[in-house]
């Protein structure tokens, strides 16, 4: 039994929700937002665009204001946190604001390419998760064997086999809801995703072609905090499967 069953359609729902988190993205959220809806001008879907400004202390924020008064048919709205509440919590509260079926974080430093967008997009409703993973190596030769031996201690400790999991999936709205996950710091995906699994949630896996905008500082990935969300993650990963092994012995 499938417990990842679609829910019936709400009728004013739309087909897609597009979150943005921003934490001073001034000089690139407008970007995003460009490639954003160029990439969806292309398609049919009704979709909705929802930025978060999560606490940022530069412009972010009248940039988004100032555009949406430049474009107001976008369907394009902004909600500003009075903190910083980092990305795991910002991405859970889109999903509960969000109109749309499915639900998909587009980073606001303009990272994805339309390509990328476009690639993840156009596979809407081949199935409950469609995931990116990386076609070609981005980035130092340090951070892509980082990333390979993440990806091989999921897949170790989930029991499943996944290209990648920390790219941002297309989720259908409601399974975030659902089985949001707990996790802090970029870990999240990878939680959310095996979680899904779990529960019977079928896949599709698209290559993308990945880039890379190095951070410094606490907005880097190699710091304490992401060590210890990561190994909290990996943690929650593992005890999710020794539970499943235990009661399925006993049944």
């Amino acid at each position: 039994m499938n417990t990842c069953s679609s829910l019936p359609t709400l009728q004013d729902s739309l087909d897609l929700s597009i979150l943005v988190p921003c934490k001073n993205e001034q000089d690139h959220v407008i970007d995003t937002l460009e490639t954003i809806v160029a990439v969806l001008s292309e398609m049919t879907w009704s979709y909705e665009i929802i930025v978060v400004d999560d606490g940022s202390t530069d412009e972010t924020s009248s940039r988004v204001l100032s555009y949406q008064q430049d474009n107001p048919s976008l369907p394009i709205s902004l909600k500003q946190n009075s903190r910083n509440l980092g990305l795991s919590r910002t991405f859970v509260d889109g999903a509960f604001a969000a109109r749309g079926i499915h639900f998909r974080l587009v980073c606001g430093d303009n990272v994805e390419s339309r390509e990328t967008l476009r690639s993840i997009i156009s596979c809407l409703g081949k199935a409950d998760l469609i995931v990116p993973y990386h076609s070609e190596r981005a980035g130092s030769v340090f951070r892509g064997m980082l990333s390979h031996f993440y990806t091989s201690l999921v897949n170790i400790f989930s029991g499943y086999n996944l290209k990648y999991y920390n790219g941002c999936a297309l989720y259908l709205t409601h399974h975030v809801r659902r089985w949001h996950p707990y996790s802090f710091g970029f870990g999240f995906q990878a939680d959310l995703t095996t979680r899904l699994l779990d529960e019977g949630a079928t896949f599709f896996e698209v290559p993308v072609i990945a880039q890379r905008r190095e951070k410094q500082g606490p907005a880097s990935y190699l710091n304490l905090r992401n060590l210890i969300s990561t190994s909290h993650t990996l943690y929650e990963i593992l005890r999710r499967r020794l539970n499943r092994i235990v009661f399925e012995r006993e049944r």
